[in-house]
């Protein structure tokens, strides 16, 4: 779960790329400073729903007159669905609308595309994982998403696990070479990933104190046989190109992980509205 700590600045520099100085100059000029209104958000197309917490945060941070209710996270909606409930003045709540629906939307959006994948997978062992194709600036909404969707993530930057891929390894001259200064750099706590793309790196991997083997655009038959090849001896992890149709052929070669950078970086927002009442 994510928290107000993880958010509050997204939330402001959003709330301030819409108002400038200004403000809300469609709602100051059109509606009394008296109006008070009710509004639903409401699904216009299925899915699940994640980001309620930083939807409501925007309302408040607007106006905290504005009271709001809402479904629980996570929920799996139809479409018509009302999923939150907004009530307090009525300027406030527009001038909070578009900020609070955008990134609702996107969220839900990346969720229910993360619990797409993982039920195409449900029944074996593969887990859904993203990558660090997100939203520049918007990572930790990105990626709490993938969790409500069912998903578990990758890491969350360059900062907190290895991952050596082809370009570190032609610049340290050596796949073997490269985990062993990872390694003696960081010691024994950090995980380390590497990025394979034949079963001959991969031979060269096994050799290594890598956590986890990135196999990297691989068919299904090579698939199978670099899961035999490692035995269980690290993590694996498929990766290049997986989409709906593919995911389930990918799973069933005996991967732990598939990385599917298209939930973060390709997916439509969900269809998300709010109509006053």
């Amino acid at each position: 779960m994510i928290t107000g700590h993880d958010y509050a600045d997204i939330v402001d520099r959003a709330l301030a790329e819409d108002l400038d100085e200004t403000g809300d100059i469609t709602s100051q000029s059109v509606i009394p400073v008296e109006s008070r209104s009710t509004g639903q958000f409401i699904a216009r197309e299925g899915g699940v729903i994640a980001g309620l917490p930083v939807a409501g945060y925007v309302f408040t941070r607007v106006d905290g007159a504005i009271e709001i209710s809402s479904i629980d996270e996570g929920s799996r909606v139809e479409a018509g669905t009302v999923i939150a409930t907004v009530s307090g003045p009525s300027r406030s709540i527009l001038t909070a609308e578009r900020t609070a629906l955008n990134l609702l939307a996107r969220m839900s959006g990346v969720a229910t595309a993360t619990a797409r994948f993982v039920e195409a997978v449900e029944g074996t062992a593969a887990r859904i994982t993203d990558t660090r194709k997100t939203l520049p600036g918007l990572r930790v909404l990105d990626k709490y998403a993938v969790t409500v969707g069912g998903g578990v993530n990758h890491r969350m930057g360059l900062y907190d696990e290895v991952m050596i891929k082809d370009n570190h390894i032609v610049a340290a001259g050596d796949l073997g070479v490269a985990v062993a200064r990872a390694r003696d750099h960081l010691g024994a706590d950090v995980r380390i990933t590497v990025e394979v793309e034949s079963l001959d790196q991969l031979a060269n991997a096994l050799a290594t104190t890598a956590d986890r083997v990135l196999l990297d655009n691989m068919d299904l038959a090579t698939l199978r046989q670099a899961v035999e090849m490692v035995e269980g001896r690290m993590e694996t992890e498929a990766s290049g190109g997986v989409t709906l149709e593919t995911v389930r052929a990918i799973a069933e070669t005996g991967v732990d992980f598939i990385s599917v950078g298209a939930i973060t970086h390709s997916t439509p927002q969900l269809d998300i509205a709010l109509d006053f009442v």
